[in-house]
């Protein structure tokens, strides 16, 4: 059995920016080096391509449907079971390092009576882990005010240490210099390929390194752990330490993946997103040119970074008895499909790398191979609770593990389809189009062929051959040709929405239970005389007014 958990998620890292997934310039050994000891899992979706609802269904292992923490910043509502509250009924720890996103329930919390300065409490407050250290990453400042309120303990790392101002995350970490002292900030794209006026050991993804490496050491005796370690980067700012600044150039970006056909009649919930800010920035070539190899030099520097923490792992043991998971949150378009960002589709935003490394001699047979299968983040939750040597709760945990694929044993059935939903009502697209909250949602429904997107509020649905089409050029949505396969997949989602998702505090097995139980319980429906069942079932019923026999010294 596994003892500890090592789970490691970047923010808004591709699939396919990895060497071991095929990118011709970019190299990534350390994680290369991973993925030769475990199993890439080459089909894995998101539930949502949205930091904040991709990130509590990993932690929760439900659809975005069920946990209703739909967009960033929405509350995870009061009474949602995760990773942590699972895995400490079996007697594995949960703990943070880095990013949730996670944004409390306060007025649930407030009905009960937690306070974030219980126990209790500051889990339910935390997304079920105990903090070792969480900073969301996210330290900006505007004319109202700052983008997240909580402390920054980034921030006040960076000051222990001699960086000056009030958000040294902003005017070291996530900008440069221009000239001697003029801040070149990293919200500016054209600054992307100077280097950040930060020591490259001072920066955020060699901090949270700094803090996962005392954090093993801390725990190096005790309860096993799940370690919850989760990057900021390669999110943007796009700004990148020295060296990683310019190791790659324009000459090292992989050509976009967009045609201007996509932009004839299109689609109007994808003509909107195509128009944002970030749509509009990433359609300019010098856009690309500056962001893109500063993207792939903050990929280096977390691929070193987990060559450091490798390293430690291997000097302390804790390489043979320790799951580790290397994925992402979603993507990052890039420009592709004239796009930015993430929060559609296509496969640069709702498609992650999965790498999982299974020390245990059952996963031995399946080392350095990949695996296919159609596969959703919810499934993580249910491979550690299984791997903790738990059994997965299946009402409540909507995943399946992984671990039969790890250990060379596939299931005979396994899902036709992954799901991944998206709530746009908080973003000026939703504006534009006229909607309200509530139509201003997308369902997706991927079945290895074909990409069907069903989008609220009156508007047609969207479809991908991804055979024809591997791309995903031609949306098909408008087809008379494919309405019989918008149709099944019609049915897909339907049956999807159909499925038992609420019923969360009584288990399939509890309810079999209770029926056994049946008339022997006290209740007798139906009868007219009584000579309908058997007689010790009625004689609690029989007999004189206070002195009837206790039917359980018959």
């Amino acid at each position: 059995m596994t003892k500890n958990i090592l789970f490691i998620m970047f923010d808004q890292l591709r699939f396919d920016y990895l060497s071991c997934a095929g990118h011709p310039h970019l190299q990534t050994p350390h994680i290369d080096r991973l993925a030769g000891l475990g199993v890439r899992f080459t089909n894995c979706y998101v539930q949502s391509p949205i930091c904040g609802a991709s990130r509590m269904s990993f932690y929760t292992g439900r659809y975005v449907h069920s946990h209703g923490a739909a967009w960033n910043n929405f509350p995870l509502k009061v009474g949602e079971r995760t990773l942590g509250d699972h895995l400490r009924e079996i007697g594995m720890e949960a703990w943070l390092i880095g990013k949730t996103h996670m944004k409390a329930d306060e007025q649930g919390m407030k009905i009960l009576g937690l306070s974030e300065d219980g126990v209790i409490g500051a889990r339910v407050a935390q997304c079920g882990f105990d903090v070792f250290e969480r900073d969301d990453g996210l330290w900006p400042e505007g004319p109202d005010g700052p983008y997240d309120t909580k402390p920054s303990p980034y921030n006040d790392y960076l000051k222990s240490t001699g960086y000056k101002g009030e958000n040294p995350w902003h005017d070291y970490a996530n900008s440069a210099l221009e000239g001697e002292d003029e801040i070149a900030s990293g919200w500016l794209m054209q600054n992307a390929g100077k280097p950040a006026n930060v020591a490259e050991e001072d920066s955020e993804t060699a901090w949270l390194t700094s803090r996962a490496i005392d954090f093993v050491d801390s725990h190096a005796h005790g309860a096993p752990w799940l370690c919850h370690l989760s990057y900021i980067k390669p999110h943007w700012p796009y700004i990148a330490p020295s060296p990683y600044h310019d190791m790659y150039g324009p000459n090292q970006v992989t050509p976009v993946q967009r045609r201007d056909t996509e932009l004839d009649d299109p689609h109007p919930v994808y003509a909107q997103f195509t128009k944002n800010a970030v749509g509009r920035a990433f359609a300019r070539d010098e856009v690309r040119r500056a962001v893109i190899p500063t993207y792939m030099g903050l990929i280096k520097q977390c691929d070193d970074q987990l060559g450091r923490l490798f390293a430690h792992l291997e000097a302390t043991g804790r390489m043979q008895d320790t799951m580790i998971v290397v994925t992402s949150d979603h993507g990052d378009y890039l420009g592709d499909h004239w796009l930015g960002e993430k929060g559609l589709f296509h496969e640069a935003s709702v498609k992650i790398p999965l790498i999982v490394y299974d020390p245990s001699p059952e996963a031995d047979a399946t080392r350095g191979t990949t695996c296919d299968a159609l596969v959703e983040s919810i499934d993580l939750a249910a491979t550690f609770i299984e791997a903790a040597g738990g059994e997965v709760p299946g009402h409540i945990v909507e995943g399946r593990s992984l671990l039969p694929f790890l250990q060379g044993t596939p299931p005979a059935e396994w899902r036709d389809y992954a799901i991944s939903e998206y709530d746009y009502s908080a973003t000026p697209m939703c504006a534009n189009l006229g909607l309200a909250p509530r139509d201003a949602r997308l369902f997706m429904i991927a079945d290895g062929r074909w990409k069907f997107i069903h989008a609220e509020g009156g508007f047609r649905p969207m479809l991908f051959d991804r055979d024809a089409d591997p791309e995903e050029f031609n949306d098909l949505g408008a087809s008379e040709a494919h309405a019989a396969i918008i149709d099944d997949m019609y049915a897909r989602l339907g049956d999807w929405a159909r499925r038992e998702a609420q019923r969360t505090t009584i288990s399939d097995a509890q309810i079999e239970r209770m029926r056994k139980g049946g008339r022997r319980k006290g209740i007798l429906l139906g009868l007219y005389d009584g000579s309908e069942v058997e007689e010790e079932l009625t004689i609690h019923i029989r007999g004189k007014v206070g002195a009837r026999p206790d039917p359980h010294n018959v």
